[in-house]
């Protein structure tokens, strides 16, 4: 074992916890029907080096990646510490990502080799029979997928058999944070993802996060059912839960349905959501047991203001909003100290952000402009893969350009206002999709939803129509005229859609955003599955 420790590194941190509390159950994966796998640090260090050696044995070195394709299982984990202890970059895939879009990010990262699941065999073999030179690191096999072993790849049960406290001898020169570690794509939200360079010393900022912002406590057990594959999940819970020493429940996928469930059932304190996955929950039908759960507060980053108040109150919990990016920036706001809606204030001492115009003069209170931010002292540093151009726009002047519109009030609490370019602008006035979406959440037949905005018939430049698109609950039927007699009950003329769409699922991003452009894509006033307003107007 190394006599070195690098705080931040993620081996040297495992291997550290591995010394002081080797068979403490730090991650426990919920696979469905109380199916789980417990693992230990122990399994963390023992199991991450025999990866590390096979990492080797196929041929990999120093800064070359590997994909890893595969949804919430001890061997993504295994994998991730693995790079850190090889020094070669891991490249997570959303396991949504299928086709085009999964091969896209396979051939931009200029991936070697690819470790999944025995769940995406097909896809994976599509590829390989175009690359045939990528090598097969392994295959996980897991339950509940109608896919026999194959024995012309190597089975990762097989090495990573344990021999006791047997530890695997590796080389120590690549143990150090400033080299990448993995490469997280972007959510593609406008278009294909870009790939974001993470290096080894961002790990630090996650486990910084974790005792000083969040405030994890040892009494805390932490759950997520966000991919691994997303910064969110590893920032707020999976390097927290590792270098701290804070049991985390993670599931094999999220469920809105079954949240509470797990709470109660592992005596969860405090999870992570994202704002679609918020309305997601608040839209199933209540329950006498809501309120009655172990969770102390909700990390959300994107909570509609049209439901914080209610879902706290329905469900007996505080929300600790934030903002950040997998580029970088972030601010927040601990319950009960700034308003609602508003997503917080940086760091004092750590992060500038303002609020600019296009010109970059800074925006008055109340004015909308783009949230740009930089760390204190110095300037804003993102790396896109193959892509110095984006890079450098990025961060132009120091500061790193979100692309995410925004304001502050008078005393400095920002405020997410709508994406650039993403604005429903309407009549001159721009409407919240959160309000619509919050009224059609509430309906007992809608499980999902997602409010965006069409070029409007009008032709004025930056205006909309709006469009409402809705997924039934399984068994429900979705009724137009309904729907629009109740959006007339609950809300003025102009924020009305024009357009209802009943679709069966609403498509969304790794980090759980909406994607609206697919729903675009689909949408056509004429199609069966698309009501206009008009016919309901009052």
């Amino acid at each position: 074992m190394s006599e070195r420790y690098i705080e931040g590194h993620l081996g040297l941190e495992v291997e550290k916890k591995y010394r002081e509390m080797a068979d403490f159950p730090v991650l426990t994966f919920e696979n469905g029907e109380w199916r789980e796998e417990v693992i230990t640090y122990r399994d963390l260090y023992l199991k991450s080096r025999l990866l590390a050696r096979r990492i080797f044995e196929v041929g990999l070195k120093k800064g070359d990646r590997f994909a890893i394709v595969m949804r919430n299982h001890p061997e993504f984990v295994y994998a991730l510490i693995a790079a850190s202890w090889t020094g070669t970059v891991a490249v997570p895939i959303d396991p949504r990502y299928m086709g085009d879009r999964l091969l896209y990010q396979i051939e931009n990262s200029q991936s070697k080799a690819i470790l999944l699941s025995n769940e995406f065999f097909s896809p994976i073999v599509k590829i390989l029979n175009k690359h045939p030179e990528i090598e097969i690191i392994g295959v996980v096999y897991k339950e509940g997928f109608d896919s026999p072993f194959r024995e012309d790849y190597p089975d990762v049960t097989e090495f990573l058999k344990v021999q006791g406290d047997e530890v695997v001898e590796l080389p120590e020169e690549n143990l150090n944070l400033s080299s990448p570690l993995e490469i997280i794509y972007t959510s593609g939200t406008t278009g294909d993802p870009k790939g974001v360079v993470i290096r080894g010393d961002r790990l630090l900022a996650f486990k910084l996060l974790g005792g000083f912002i969040w405030k994890y406590t040892l009494k805390d057990k932490l759950y997520t059912g966000l991919s691994l594959t997303h910064g969110n999940a590893q920032a707020v819970t999976l390097v927290p839960a590792i270098t701290l020493g804070i049991p985390a429940v993670i599931s094999r996928k999220f469920t809105k349905s079954r949240i509470w469930d797990i709470c109660r059932h592992y005596g969860v304190t405090t999870f992570s959501l994202l704002g679609g996955m918020m309305m997601g929950i608040y839209s199933e039908p209540p329950k006498k047991m809501d309120p009655h759960n172990p969770v102390r507060v909700v990390l959300s980053a994107g909570t509609p203001p049209s439901i914080w108040r209610e879902f706290e109150e329905r469900f007996g919990v505080k929300i600790h909003e934030w903002y950040g990016a997998v580029e970088g920036g972030f601010a927040h706001n601990p319950p009960g100290v700034g308003p609602i809606g508003s997503f917080g204030k940086p760091p004092e001492g750590f992060m500038e952000m303002k609020i600019l115009r296009e010109d970059d003069t800074p925006c008055a209170p109340y004015e909308i402009g783009e949230i740009v931010c930089r760390p204190v002292g110095g300037k804003a540093e993102v790396e896109y893969l193959g892509k110095e151009r984006a890079s450098k726009e990025k961060t132009r002047g120091g500061w790193l350009r979100t692309g995410d519109m925004g304001h502050v009030d008078e005393e400095g609490w920002f405020y997410f206002d709508f994406r650039k370019g993403g604005g429903l602008r309407r009549q001159g006035e721009f409407i919240q999709p959160g309000y619509i979406e919050k009224v059609l959440a509430e309906m007992e037949e809608v499980e999902d939803v997602c409010v965006y905005g069409i070029p409007s018939t009008s032709g004025a430049p930056g205006e909309v129509d709006i469009v409402a698109a809705v997924k039934p609950f399984k068994g429900k039927t979705i009724s137009p005229e309904k729907v629009f007699s109740t959006l007339q009950q609950r809300l003025e003329n102009n924020a009305i859609p024009s357009y209802l769409q009943v679709v069966d699922e609403i498509p969304k991003s790794p980090s759980q955003k909406n994607l609206d452009r697919l729903l675009k894509k689909e949408f056509s006033p004429t199609a069966k599955n698309v009501f206009p307003y008009k016919y309901h107007s009052r």
